[in-house]
C-alpha cells in the first residue's frame, strides 16, 4: 500500500494528513520540530471562520471554499458557532457602511442589538452581525488533529524527512522558498491578554482608521488580540507602534481592558504567494501545498481536500497551479 509522507505538522500539514486519513490513505509525518507548538505560525493564528468578513478584502476564493470549513473542522475539534460581530465608532462609522459593501451575510444592529450579544460593549451604536460564521481555538485544534492522527496509526517523526522521499506531500510553509520561489513572508503580529472584567462570547472586528482589531475570546476572561499585517519578512519581535495600536483598539472597544495582563506576545510570518490565495503544485515526486497567507484555519479544509483529490485521484482542483505542475 502506498504511504503518503506529509513534511511539516502545522495546520496545512495535520489538516492534509486528517483528509487523506480520512479517505483511506496510509501517512506518516515528518517535522524536526515535533508536535505543534510556538514554533509554527498556525500556533499564533486567531482561529476565525469567517468567509464573510475575510472576504471584504480577499478574492472571491475565500468565500466560496471558505464556507465548508464549518462542517470539515466540526467533525475533529470544538467549534463555537455564535457569528462574528463587527463594530466602529461613531465617527468611523463610514468605514463600517464600508465594509458592509463590500461583503455579505450579515444582519445590520443597533445599539441595543449589539448590548443583547455582548452586553459589555454599550458604546456602539451601529453593527454587522455575520450569524453564519465561527471560531475555533487554534491551539486545541492542532491537539485535537495531533491526537487523532495518532490514533489512527499515523507515524510521527520528530527529524527532517528523507530527500528522496516518493509520494511527498510538502507543507513546511516558508521552509519550501527555496523550491517555490515566489512563496513571501507576510509579518503578523498578536497578542494574549486575560481581562475577567470583560465578557465576549464571540469574535469581535473593531473598525478603525490605524489599526483595524479583532479581539477572539479563549474562555475564562482570556482573548487574543491581532493582528497587524506587515510586509516585512523580520519576525523577531513585535514593535512598539503594533502594540500600542493593539492595546489601544482594546481601549477603545472597552475601557476595561485597560487593566488586562499581557499573557504572550506572538510574532510569525505567513507563507503567501503573489495573490494572497493557497496553491497545490506537483514537481516531480513532491506534492507542494502551500501559501495560506492569514487564512489557514478558513482554507486548510479546502487545500487538504484538493491535496488529497490531487494524490489519490490526479484529480486537479481550482488550487492546483497547472502552469507548474
Amino acid at each position: 500500500m502506498t504511504v503518503w509522507s506529509v513534511i511539516g505538522a502545522g495546520v496545512a500539514g495535520l489538516s492534509v494528513a486528517s483528509e487523506l486519513v480520512s479517505r483511506g490513505a496510509k501517512v506518516q509525518i515528518f517535522d524536526p520540530s515535533g508536535p505543534p507548538g510556538p514554533h509554527g505560525c498556525s500556533w499564533w493564528a486567531g482561529g476565525m471562520l469567517a468567509p464573510w468578513c475575510e472576504f471584504e478584502n480577499a478574492e472571491e476564493p475565500v468565500l466560496r471554499l471558505g464556507k465548508a470549513a464549518f462542517e470539515w473542522w466540526t467533525t475533529r475539534t470544538r467549534v463555537e458557532q455564535r457569528g462574528t460581530l463587527v463594530v466602529a465608532n461613531p465617527r468611523d462609522l463610514p468605514d463600517l457602511r464600508r465594509f458592509a459593501r463590500r461583503t455579505g451575510g450579515y444582519t445590520e444592529i443597533s445599539q441595543a442589538e449589539i448590548a443583547n450579544l455582548e452586553p459589555d460593549l454599550t458604546s456602539l451604536t451601529k453593527g454587522l452581525h455575520f450569524t453564519d460564521e465561527a471560531h475555533l481555538n487554534p491551539r486545541q485544534a492542532l491537539r485535537d488533529l495531533h491526537r487523532q492522527l495518532l490514533d489512527q496509526g499515523v507515524g510521527f517523526h520528530r527529524k527532517l524527512a528523507p530527500t528522496q522521499l516518493e509520494n511527498a506531500i510538502d507543507c513546511r510553509g516558508l521552509h519550501a522558498r527555496e523550491v517555490l520561489h515566489d512563496l513571501r513572508g507576510v509579518k503578523g503580529e498578536m497578542l494574549v491578554i486575560r481581562c475577567p472584567d470583560v465578557t465576549l462570547t464571540r469574535p469581535v472586528r473593531l473598525l478603525h482608521p490605524r489599526m483595524p482589531l479583532y479581539i477572539v475570546p479563549r474562555g475564562d476572561g482570556v482573548y487574543m488580540l491581532g493582528a497587524t499585517m506587515i510586509e516585512s519578512e523580520d519576525s523577531s519581535r513585535i514593535t512598539a507602534r503594533s502594540m500600542l495600536e493593539l492595546l489601544s483598539a482594546a481601549y477603545a472597544l472597552n475601557p476595561a481592558f485597560g487593566e488586562a495582563e499581557v499573557l504572550e506576545i506572538g510574532v510569525d510570518l505567513r507563507p503567501a504567494f503573489p495573490d494572497n490565495l493557497p496553491r497545490i503544485r506537483r514537481l516531480g515526486h513532491t506534492i507542494y501545498a502551500n501559501g495560506l497567507y492569514r487564512h489557514g484555519y478558513l482554507l486548510a479544509p479546502a487545500l487538504a481536500q484538493g491535496v488529497a483529490d490531487l494524490a489519490l485521484d490526479n484529480k486537479h482542483s481550482e488550487m492546483v497551479d497547472e502552469d507548474r505542475a
